[in-house]
């Protein structure tokens, strides 16, 4: 069996996000940046695809913890003779990506061992290593390692394959009080080496850098730690240089165990960034979220005709989908595949998440430039052109287009926000001609995406199948958590999407309409949305509850899959996952209601 999801802790330092299992194995790293080439793949494979397993020999882990408000991960080791402290981190605020492995000795003796396979490629590629002072120089094409620390100079064995070496074994041994770490940094193979790294500054630095920021706003209400963990998430799943946000840091994790949907999340949806920014907007600073304004404005660029709904993190464009067939897939799940063919898709909820999130930024304070506004008046003419144009859905589906509701609500509310822009802030736009187009789908919506026959909105215009993105209209602005459509619609979410322990589907995957075999296991943001719908609704008591077995279900360290596979009680799909963390912000914010103050969209009941 593969490594349980949750037995793995996540590692960030805004350009890359390596998971470490209990065993104290880095089984994912990709370098230098969160969708590099892993140069640790034995997550989607075996140890053979590469990891670094760095262990206490006969020694059982007693404890494991981040330091508060960072990701520097402390693991505590007991064995017959002694106790040992493993830090693991990544130096923050560098222009490359270090790792670095600190043990201290607290009582007795200790032996460390190292286990590590060197892959890069996926994998794929055995390095060339050539060993220096105090350890290895890795190359494998434009890739760089330098791996350094005690008993990597060569006097250990190594396991051979033809004259180069696929396995550095190394063993340590370590007294009470005494300490020694290691350090893995990338660079350009055709540049220097790199300067070695200050472990006891390097560690001071990242608490200090993390603890600055995760302290710098107030959290309130019931659910102050797994907030402030789910926020420090989002905040590393931004990659530093750009303020690019991916949607999860790995790839190819199942979404059904021995499946085939399996896709890769690191890129930058246009969606998924949005929702964390509101999320991160109302609850961190405005300002934080400047970095992926200005990331929308340069990934887009001069001409929205050509929008996506996606691009690469530093804005790149082309992002082909392939597949990896040398590696086996997580729980045998295949194909592993690289690059997303979701990039090609005409998804109509984009722009008006896009909306949401500026006008967000707007109601926190942060004025517009002149670039801003022009890209959403711009973004605007863009939701006219494809006015009557049907789309692939929120889910990315693989079959035929429709006119998804949830999208048309989403156009909705984009005329809607740049409405508002005009009255509310003074913004120069044609305000009469978006508040028509934006009566004109609120008419077309009620009409053709609320069925009065099953009293519930729809998944799409043509069918009665009902869909998870449905909890969302609220949150628009398109009508109020308590309208009487939406309270039937909730019903009909409950009869045909939740299971009988509560957790929510994103739609019937038997109806066939998302053009892909197999199934899927229930999706955490969609419970997520449930419950704040209950609290929103006057369920306050349902919707806790609901959160209590939500938060028992996360990691031990707080984190969050994308989905729940009830009958095995285990994490799936990719790891973690923003969705997963910005809705159970919102939904604690919501079940904190009254100490807050929220108030629903001004477009609420219109």
């Amino acid at each position: 069996m593969s490594t349980p999801l949750e037995q793995y802790a996540l590692l960030a330092d805004l350009h890359t996000a390596p998971l470490v299992s209990l065993e104290g194995s880095i089984d994912w790293l990709c370098l230098p940046r969160f969708d590099s080439p892993a140069t640790f793949s034995a997550l989607l494979g075996d140890p053979e695809n590469g990891r670094w397993k760095l262990s206490i020999v006969d020694g059982e882990v007693e404890s494991r913890s981040y330091r508060d408000g960072t990701f520097v991960l402390d693991t505590i080791w007991r064995t017959e003779h002694g106790r040992a402290k493993v830090t693991d981190f990544l130096p923050p605020g560098k222009e490359h990506a270090d790792l670095v492995r600190l043990v201290e000795c607290l009582e007795g003796t200790v032996t460390v061992e190292h286990d590590v396979r060197l892959r890069l490629g996926y994998g794929s590629a055995t390095p060339l290593v050539r060993p220096i002072d105090d350890g290895l120089v890795v190359v494998a094409g434009p890739d760089g390692l330098m791996l350094t620390g005690p008993g990597l100079d060569g006097d250990e064995p190594r396991t051979e394959v033809g004259d180069l070496p696929s396995q550095i074994c190394a063993r340590v041994e370590l007294s009470a009080g005494e300490k020694a770490d290691w350090h893995l940094v990338w660079f350009p193979s055709h540049q220097d080496l790199p300067g070695r790294v200050e472990c006891e500054a390097a560690l001071a630095d990242a608490v200090d850098r993390w603890t600055e920021w995760s302290h710098s706003f107030e959290i309130r209400g019931d659910y102050v730690e797994p907030v402030r963990r789910s926020l420090l998430v989002l905040r590393g799943l931004t990659y530093g240089p750009t303020g690019g946000i991916v949607a999860a840091p790995t790839t190819s994790l199942p979404e059904e165990f021995g499946g085939s949907r399996n896709w890769d999340y690191r890129y930058t949806w246009l969606r998924d960034a949005s929702l964390t920014i509101e999320v991160l907007a109302d609850h961190t600073t405005p300002e934080s979220a400047l970095p992926w304004r200005n990331w929308l404005l340069r990934a887009i660029g001069g001409d929205v005709r050509e929008l996506q709904i996606m691009y690469g993190i530093a804005g790149e464009r082309s992002l082909p989908e392939l597949e990896l067939p040398h590696l086996s897939g997580y729980e045998d799940s295949l194909p592993v595949r690289i690059g997303n063919g979701a990039v090609e898709q005409y998804q109509a909820d984009v722009v008006g998440e896009v909306m949401l999130a500026l006008a967000k930024l707007r109601d926190h304070g942060l004025e517009e430039d002149e670039y801003s506004w022009r890209l959403q008046r711009h973004l605007l003419d863009y939701c006219e052109k494809h006015l009557h144009r049907k789309d692939h859905g929120i889910w990315e589906m693989r079959g035929d287009e429709h006119f998804f509701t949830h999208g048309r609500v989403m156009m909705w509310a984009a005329f809607d926000q740049g409405v508002r822009a005009v009255r509310e802030y003074g913004l120069e736009g044609d305000d009469e001609r978006w508040a028509r187009l934006r009566d004109q789908l609120r008419e077309e919506i009620l009409e053709h995406g609320y069925d009065e026959g099953i009293q519930s909105f729809t998944q799409t215009y043509d069918n009665t199948e009902v869909d998870a993105s449905l909890l969302q209209l609220p949150h628009t602005g398109f009508l109020a958590y308590d309208d009487p459509r939406m309270l039937s619609t909730v019903a009909r979410i409950e009869r045909d999407l939740v299971d009988d322990e509560g957790f929510v589907y994103r739609y019937r995957t038997e109806s066939g309409l998302d053009g892909l075999v197999g199934h899927e296991y229930p999706f955490l943001i969609c419970t997520f949305w449930l419950i704040e719908q209950y609290a929103m609704s006057g369920r306050e008591e349902e919707g806790r509850a609901m959160m209590e077995k939500l938060l028992s279900i996360a990691s031990p360290l707080g984190l969050l899959s994308e989905e729940y596979d009830p009958s095995t009680r285990r994490l799936a799909g990719n790891y973690p996952q923003a969705f997963s963390h910005l809705a159970l912000v919102r939904a604690a914010h919501a079940l904190s209601y009254e100490d807050h103050g929220r108030t629903p969209r001004s477009g609420a009941g219109r």
